[in-house]
């Protein structure tokens, strides 16, 4: 029976779910302005789609906060739409840009410097989000969670009411179990790759909504 934290990220761990040929960080792209621009858009749609809007704008050399900051908005929806709500995320991403800009210089002190306080004062940009781009894009020890993370305690029998509490049962005596699976690795990075294995392992065993913990159950 799974009842820590540590249980989890062992059993994923050895259920082969840290898939190797992904970025060291899991998320692709990691450290750089474009894992941020990714987290916007990744916002109730699929990877897929984000990936179609990341190659538009890199296309025309829009993944800079520089160049997001400058864009005329009528010229970044059409590139942001196959993400979906493409209005409100091309307004968030250039208001986003240009905050950084303006409370930061680069993006490049703005992994440095930002706070969680500061990202969640910003106008679309919500508990998940936030995390995502202090952990994927600036390294910081930030533990994603998401709604693949809940469903998957819930199937193991330890629901959660909220984003906070989730967290919270995915951080409790975790530096034992980063020590345990990744003694090599720093502590945000074995929070990038936990919350990864969990979104592998979901993404494979999901049932409609639900979250299927059998191959879970037969390797303990």
């Amino acid at each position: 029976m799974i009842t820590t934290s540590t249980d989890l990220l062992v059993h994923l761990h050895t259920l082969g779910y840290d898939n190797p040929t992904r970025d060291p960080w899991w998320w692709p792209h990691s450290g750089t302005f474009e894992t941020l621009v990714g987290a916007i858009l990744t916002q109730n749609t699929t990877w897929q789609s984000v990936e179609k809007s990341l190659d538009a704008l890199r296309q025309v050399g829009l993944l800079t906060s520089e160049a997001l900051a400058q864009v005329p908005i009528e010229a970044l929806e059409p590139l942001i739409r196959p993400s979906g709500y493409y209005r409100n995320k091309s307004r968030n991403l250039q208001a986003l840009s240009r905050a950084l800009l303006d409370d930061f210089g680069d993006f490049e002190t703005f992994a440095v410097q930002v706070s969680r306080n500061w990202l969640m004062a910003r106008r679309g940009i919500g508990n998940e989000t936030a995390d995502a781009i202090l952990n994927y894009a600036c390294y910081r020890e930030a533990m994603v969670v998401d709604n693949y993370t809940a469903r998957l305690l819930e199937a193991l029998g330890h629901p959660q009411p909220d984003y906070l509490h989730v967290q919270s049962w995915m951080l409790e005596g975790i530096t034992d179990g980063c020590r345990q699976v990744f003694p090599d690795l720093p502590q945000a990075q074995c929070y990038a790759r936990y919350h990864g294995m969990v979104v592998e392992y979901a993404k494979v065993n999901r049932s409609g909504r639900s979250v299927d913990v059998s191959v879970l159950s037969e390797a303990l």
